[in-house]
């Protein structure tokens, strides 16, 4: 087993799977060997026997119940000479039918003999019918039919049937025996066959589990440089480097399960955009540095104001905020905007490009509703936007808010400086 030490991991792997598909294969083409020879003796006991039988079975039904009763009926004259015409022909035509199908199965040699007998027998007692059918149309009286000579021939063909319904039935009961030990044979080998390839398989199996036991112990270790690594790296694929804030990826990922969640609780979903008031003049007087520390500060603050679990708050890009709340109405929506721009404010950074205040200020869109299926999707986002540029219009410093997601009607609106 050197040669399974020197793999590696990859190809210990394909190794054992390729074992295990030949072994199941092995398995399986020796079941279906020996099975479609079991298939071949369930047929030879079906159709060898049990059709057969039913089939002749049917032929002494339609002589007794059929031919023989009609033809008493008749004689007695409680059916019409019509009706019992009708009837035996009918049954005729049956016998007939079912015979041609009860000779077409395969017969041995022994079989044969008997076979042909039987059919020239039950040729003749057809023929019996027949000539009395003929007699009954030429207007002979049906009731001068002898019931005895119709007994004898009913008796006689129902013995030649019977006798080949019982070669038919040891036919059956040898086919079974046969058919027994071809399946306890079959069953030996293929446990046999069973034991020695999962014997086989767990012998190979397990040295191939030792040295793959003996590289997962070196994976872990790995793996869990890897798994510290890669939070490293997912915290900052989904943090902006500047702020320290959820960026813009993660608001579309975040956003999407918020707004489904609060969908199916029927809750009330707020999101704010959050724009810096002439953020463009402020970079121009103060130098872009400055314009960093103004977005930290920015941040600072709406990291300080919304706290609680399900408060979300991304930098969207440039000098623009995101806020994403969940379970928060309209009117606890609005206190937080107004606290967020009095608490820009309060920071009382300087902006002489400022024609709003001569401070740094902010300007929040806000919609807030209660979120149902039908929602859209990018909606919030957008009556967001717009409740912003109304905010701007009317004169910064403030911020707009409303619960309508369908028209452009703003319902609150309030100069946060005021």
């Amino acid at each position: 087993m050197k040669f399974i030490e020197a793999l590696k991991l990859k190809s210990k792997l394909f190794f054992l799977f390729i074992l295990i598909t030949l072994g199941l294969v092995g398995i399986g083409i020796m079941g279906s060997i020996n099975i479609n020879a079991m298939k071949k003796n369930i047929d030879s006991l079906y159709f060898g026997s049990l059709m057969p039988v039913t089939e002749l079975n049917n032929i002494l039904h339609t002589y007794n119940n059929n031919i023989s009763a009609t033809l008493y009926k008749a004689s007695r004259e409680e059916i019409s000479p019509s009706e019992a015409i009708s009837t035996i022909e009918n049954a005729l035509f049956n016998i007939n039918r079912k015979w041609k199908s009860y000779a077409s199965h395969y017969k041995n040699d022994d079989e044969l003999q008997y076979v042909d007998y039987t059919s020239i027998e039950i040729a003749a007692t057809n023929q019996y019918f027949e000539r009395i059918l003929e007699a009954i149309l030429n207007g002979q009286n049906i009731t001068s039919i002898s019931i005895t000579n119709l007994e004898k021939k009913i008796y006689h063909v129902d013995t030649v049937v019977q006798k080949l319904i019982n070669y038919e039935v040891d036919v059956a009961q040898y086919e079974r025996k046969k058919f027994l030990n071809k399946y306890n044979d079959t069953i030996n080998q293929i446990g046999w066959a069973l034991f020695i390839i999962i014997i086989a398989i767990l012998i190979i199996s397990y040295n191939v589990f030792v040295s793959i036991q003996y590289d997962h112990t070196r994976l872990e270790v790995t793996a869990k440089k890897l798994k510290r690594m890669n939070k490293k790296l997912e915290n900052v694929s989904y943090t902006d480097s500047l702020t320290s804030l959820h960026n813009r990826r993660y608001y579309n990922l975040v956003y999407e399960r918020e707004l489904k969640q609060a969908k199916r609780e029927k809750n009330y979903i707020t999101f704010m955009m959050l724009d810096i008031d002439y953020f463009k003049q402020y970079n121009d007087t103060y130098g872009h540095i400055e314009g960093d520390e103004a977005l930290k500060s920015v941040a600072e603050v709406l990291k300080d104001t919304l706290k609680r679990p399900n408060d979300y708050v991304f930098r969207l890009g440039g000098e623009e905020f995101g806020v994403l709340l969940t379970k928060t109405d309209e009117s606890s929506s609005a206190k937080l905007a107004r606290d967020i721009c009095d608490a820009v404010r309060a920071k009382q950074i300087e902006h002489k490009g400022s024609t709003v205040n001569q401070y740094l200020t902010i300007s929040i869109g806000v919609v807030c509703c209660v979120a149902d299926d039908a929602l859209n999707d990018e909606i919030l986002m957008s009556r967001a936007d717009e409740m912003l540029y109304n905010a701007k219009e009317t004169g910064r410093d403030m911020y707009v808010i409303t619960s309508n997601v369908s028209e452009a009607i703003t319902q609150f609106v309030e100069d946060a400086s005021a």
